[in-house]
């Protein structure tokens, strides 16, 4: 635990090793990577190296009851893991209830040593990570949301480094500020490490040049505003001005929020400055002079996130190829969205209509089990902890994004969807209409998948798949479900072990917007599952 003071306002966070946001992981592309998890707090923890392939090495993945039990209080854990074929940012946080709020910090992985990024040199890289911050205890927050069915209260502001900067009350303080020279070429590591919020994200009066998304090289495009999900990463390009501007620039987040709940409509900022060469101060910076804002979207802008993520494509070249599954073995279609429960008798509930609020993947709500599925599977003990008939196809079909159905009430399981080793997989997710539609941001655990397509409205199997990009779609582990639309992404399944998927925004997780592949081994010794460490924690 470790005493932080943000808004005016002192309060005890857990940490790692006493930083928020935590340390920065350095790798290389090829390298073994051992962590040692030593939990000094009361809370239960577990740590996901977020975006890393974790090849054969599921039991280092880290998502509580999935594939671990939690590291108790006084017990360690140590997570041994090689990244392999990866490049690029990507970030780790707690997996277990909301205590990623203060729980995360960045992994940069730079290439093996002597091969070059496909685009310039930058002059210097700047990890710039975006979060939320509350006054009151996350634990609580999460508890009462849960207790009561309403949705739970919202964050007091958004961070820029552990910052929430001069926009919030008394914060002026704590601002981050990149100072850069004229002329120099920076490398921003975004990370929208965030529970609950997309955010849009621009830099007044300059455009970045967008080169890597969740560890992968794309095809470099301008963009004056980029959109970050919860999870996602993003490497853009900033090239500073040839010229010294006399002027200073502001760096400014807010959400891009489509559901009809209430969410932070706030803006953090921070402050991009010039080191003036005529000035021999250290800072270089006058408080005379300008300062620019950006104009960012407006908070439910979907046609400009549909037109940002339509452009991200994979570099696609002899190097870094898109092996995209050009042949389809297993075709699957998930409604995701909110749903109800009845309120519990002698409550008083908060959802709609006097209900609870849920959420689902095929109309089914993942119940948490009390042993990790991982270990289940493997000992073979699945009895009572879980059952592989997680549904293919909504078991009831609708107007997804019509007229929602009367009854919002949902079901609840811990079903696994099994998959063959080296089963090419497509999957269509399709936003639905109940309770509103809403933009859900999925994440997969233990693979990147290839976005093949997207859209508006249904999902319609006889005339969209013509339309699927096969050549040179983005490669990421984590895309956005758009609001009242569809999105249909492949992949090869030749990683065993037990793998979560979930939204992102981390009330619907909570609320059980979330399900779990189960793939299986292959033949051959390099195909399997190898047996858990020993010190792999208990339930």
């Amino acid at each position: 635990m470790a005493d932080v003071t943000r808004l005016c306002y002192t309060k005890s966070i857990i940490t790692v090793n006493g930083q928020y946001p935590g340390p920065t992981i350095f790798a290389r592309d090829g390298d073994r990577v051992i962590v040692n998890v030593e939990n000094h707090v009361r809370d239960n923890v577990t740590i996901h190296w977020y975006g890393i392939r974790q090849l054969r090495s599921g039991w280092a993945d880290g998502p509580a009851y999935v594939t671990q039990c939690p590291i108790q209080s006084g017990q360690s854990y140590v997570y041994n893991f090689t990244i392999v074929g990866q490049r690029g940012t990507l970030f780790w946080h707690a997996h277990i209830s909301w205590l990623r709020t203060t729980l995360h910090g960045a992994i940069i992985i730079l290439p093996e040593l002597g091969v070059p990024y496909p685009f310039i040199e930058p002059y210097k890289e700047v990890p710039v990570i975006f979060g939320e911050w509350w006054k009151a205890d996350t634990e609580v927050v999460i508890s009462q949301a849960l207790e009561n069915g309403g949705e739970p209260n919202i964050s007091d502001a958004f961070t820029i480094n552990g910052r929430p900067g001069p926009l919030y009350n008394c914060s002026v303080k704590d601002t981050f500020k990149l100072m850069v020279r004229p002329g120099k070429s920076y490398l921003l590591r975004l990370i929208n490490a965030a529970l609950n919020d997309e955010l849009f994200f621009s830099i007044a009066n300059h455009t970045v040049t967008v080169v890597e998304v969740d560890a992968g090289y794309v095809k470099p495009f301008e963009a004056d505003t980029i959109l970050i999900s919860p999870g996602q990463t993003m490497n853009v390009l900033l090239d500073a001005k040839p010229n010294y501007p006399n002027a200073i620039f502001s760096m400014s987040a807010r959400p891009y929020s489509t559901g009809s709940g209430t969410f932070d409509n706030t803006t953090v900022a921070a402050i991009l400055k010039y080191r003036n060469p005529s000035n021999s101060s250290s800072a270089g910076f006058s408080k005379e002079l300008a300062l620019y804002i950006p104009a960012l979207p407006a908070f439910n802008d979907t046609s400009f996130a549909a037109n940002f993520t339509g452009k991200l494509r994979s570099l696609a070249t002899a190097q870094y190829p898109a092996n995209v599954p050009q042949t389809v073995d297993r075709r699957f279609f998930f409604t995701v969205g909110l749903g109800t429960d009845p309120c519990p008798t002698n409550q008083t509930c908060q959802g709609p209509n006097g209900t609870k609020f849920s959420s689902t993947v095929n109309n089914i709500s993942f119940t948490e089990p009390t042993t990790a599925l991982l270990q289940a599977h493997f000992f073979g003990q699945s009895e009572g902890v879980y059952t592989p008939d997680f549904p293919a196809f909504p078991l009831m079909p609708f107007d997804y994004t019509g007229t929602p159905p009367n009854n919002t009430n949902v079901s609840h399981g811990t079903k696994l969807l099994v998959l063959p080793f080296n089963t090419s997989v497509e999957l269509v997710m399709q936003d639905t209409s109940i309770l509103g539609t809403e933009s859900h941001p999925l994440h997969l655990h233990g693979y990147n998948f290839f976005v093949v397509g997207e859209g508006f409205g249904n999902f319609d199997p006889a005339s969209d798949p013509a339309e699927f990009n096969l050549v040179d779609p983005v490669e990421r582990n984590t895309v956005g479900v758009p609001d009242g639309g569809w999105v249909a992404i492949r992949f090869l399944a030749d990683n065993p072990g037990v793998w979560f998927m979930h939204c992102h925004i981390e009330i619907h997780l909570s609320w059980g917007l979330t399900m779990a592949w189960l793939v299986l081994d292959g033949a051959l010794p390099n195909q399997k599952l190898p047996p858990p460490p020993s010190d792999l924690p208990k339930c």
